[in-house]
């Protein structure tokens, strides 16, 4: 399993380049960015790309509804090239509250919009054309794409059956959010697994982001995780998956405690099933600064070993 960095640091733009640059010198696989409020990672990936050469980058996650996917191809086209090669994108549906709420676009079938979605953007990726009709997207387009790039993967965050199915019929893979173990294992792993198969796709990547801190006193960690990311345990699509965990809240599925049990939380997410694990840093105690350190060591020890 690879181990990655999910960035979740600085808005700065120069900031987050160094961020690329010092997880690669610091030997993590990877590193993914969000794209919330802040500056457009596929912009900072690019950069960063120049100032690269090993490191693994993608977004976790784009989301779909105020990019058209023709300007999402071209874009994540240009990031591929400047990354040479090193770029994987993930997109997602974000959620109503963000979509309708702040940016006011309705949020209606999003199943339906995503798999259009894909029938354009994928096509376009792949073979550089695309033409289709549907409800929500009438495409007729051709792009000139970099000569020489490599495959760019593309990944949607799904947790739901129908955007697992469609996760393994039509992409490279998922990435979640706030999934743990038993979810992986029961619901996420079987139902991608199978829809890749049934399409005669490769076996699909499964990039699992989940908060971790090393710390002593493993209460204490799961203190301050309820805090820091209560949010996403009132949004229902992670209501659903933390359901299927068994947990009352994102607190119960952050990887917490010493080094050696984030070390045997993390294999047991491998034996899942997950491919990369996506680490979401959070500091414990009153030194945030020495907490996150120990937390990076920790993390850096396990690349390549689990």
């Amino acid at each position: 399993m690879k181990v990655s960095i999910f960035f979740g640091g600085t808005n700065d733009v120069a900031g987050q380049v160094q961020a690329v640059v010092d997880a690669e010198a610091d030997g993590f696989d990877g590193i993914w960015f969000g794209q919330i409020f802040g500056p457009d990672a596929m912009t900072v990936l690019a950069m960063a790309g120049q100032k690269t050469s090993r490191i693994e980058m993608g977004t976790s996650v784009v989301p779909t509804y105020p990019r058209h996917p023709v300007v999402m191809a071209q874009q994540a086209l240009s990031v591929q090239a400047a990354t040479n090669g090193r770029f994987n994108l993930g997109i997602g549906l974000s959620h109503a509250p963000v979509v309708q709420g702040m940016w006011g676009i309705p949020y209606e079938r999003p199943a339906v919009h995503m798999r259009e979605y894909l029938s354009v953007l994928l096509p376009l990726i792949r073979q550089g054309s695309a033409s289709f009709s549907g409800e929500f997207f009438k495409v007729s387009q051709a792009l000139q794409r970099p000569a020489g790039l490599e495959p760019l993967p593309v990944l949607i965050a799904a947790l739901a059956p129908v955007m697992l199915r469609m996760a393994g019929e039509m992409t490279d893979g998922t990435i979640t959010w706030m999934a743990g173990r038993k979810a992986l294992e029961t619901h996420i792993v079987p139902r991608i697994t199978k829809a890749a198969a049934g399409a005669g796709r490769p076996a699909p990547r499964i990039v699992v982001g989940l908060p971790v801190a090393v710390a002593d006193d493993a209460g204490t960690a799961r203190e301050r995780a309820a805090r820091s990311f209560q949010i996403y345990g009132t949004l229902p699509n992670y209501q659903r998956v933390l359901n299927i965990e068994g947990a009352a809240g994102p607190a119960e599925v952050a990887v917490v405690g010493t080094e050696a049990d984030v070390e045997q939380q993390l294999r047991a997410l491998a034996a899942a099933g997950a491919t990369d694990y996506l680490a979401g840093m959070f500091p414990v105690g009153d030194d945030p600064a020495a907490s996150l350190a120990r937390t990076r060591a920790c993390l850096q020890g396990l690349v390549g070993k689990i």
